[in-house]
């Protein structure tokens, strides 16, 4: 067989591995998955007529809030989502099993391309899972074409890769599962510090820097526009660009940190 072959065999094989360990193990994966719908409840039926006046300056108007914040908590799934990855890659490396692997003839870069694959699964599954309870609550979205639901599905497929290899890296990183969720905790708190809940322009001044650089807001606008056709902007080229550079980043940090021999 050919090395692309081997990889492609190994990297399918650690990719069952991972998926098998998601639903022999589920508890992380709900644990995580009830703190969007959690918030996706909490705003709506408690803050929702508060929120909807506050923005639109007029009446209390729940669905729009609805259609408003749902874009946010489908991207702050994904960040939740890979927290748990960050944590499985964590266990991997302090229980032996990596270590094992290394003494095995299986394609060296499989084991991390099982985690990230299977990760981009589970985040893809996660979001439809938390989409079906947000329509269930009201959420519509007349206004998004087929072209314009392809464009949301491969952000969103984009978006969980470059966050998943940031939280391998992460994960790496950290001595225990404890450290590792700890260390990917920034991938749920930082959509909470973004435009998820309310507009940039609404915030203090001095807090709407922090709100709109960094790499939430941008994907966030651009999911937003696709579903609901609202402004996109520059925000679809900087939520790609952020994409890109959080992959390239966390790809070769990851690799780097897995490939160094042990000591």
């Amino acid at each position: 067989m050919s090395s692309l072959s081997l990889a492609v065999r190994d990297s399918s094989t650690m990719l069952r591995r991972n998926l098998l360990h998601a639903r022999r193990y589920p508890s992380l994966t709900l644990n995580l998955l009830l703190t969007p719908i959690m918030l996706l409840f909490l705003f709506v039926y408690v803050f929702g007529d508060v929120m909807s006046a506050g923005i639109g300056g007029g009446g209390a108007d729940r669905s729009e809030y609805i259609a408003y914040i749902v874009p946010g908590i489908l991207l702050m799934t994904i960040g939740g989502t890979v927290v748990g990855t960050a944590v499985s890659v964590s266990n991997d490396m302090t229980e032996g099993v990596i270590a094992r692997f290394r003494t095995m003839a299986i394609h060296r870069g499989s084991v991390l391309v099982g985690h990230v694959v299977g990760s981009v699964l589970q985040s893809i599954m996660s979001v439809v899972l938390v989409g079906a309870v947000a329509v269930a609550i009201g959420f519509r979205s007349t206004d998004a074409g087929v072209l314009e639901w392809l464009a949301a599905f491969g952000l969103l497929v984009l978006f969980a890769m470059a966050l998943t290899w940031v939280a391998v890296g992460m994960g790496l990183i950290s001595p225990n599962a404890e450290a590792a969720s700890n260390n990917a905790m920034p991938m749920i708190l930082l959509p909470l510090l973004s435009s998820a809940f309310v507009p940039v322009d609404a915030m203090p001044g001095w807090f709407q820097p922090i709100a709109e650089y960094q790499p939430f807001t941008p994907a966030i606008e651009t999911l937003r526009g696709l579903l609901l056709g609202s402004e996109i902007g520059n925000n679809g080229w900087l939520a790609i660009a952020w994409c890109l550079g959080l992959a390239v980043l966390g790809y070769f940090w990851s690799t780097s940190k897995f490939n160094r021999d042990p000591k």
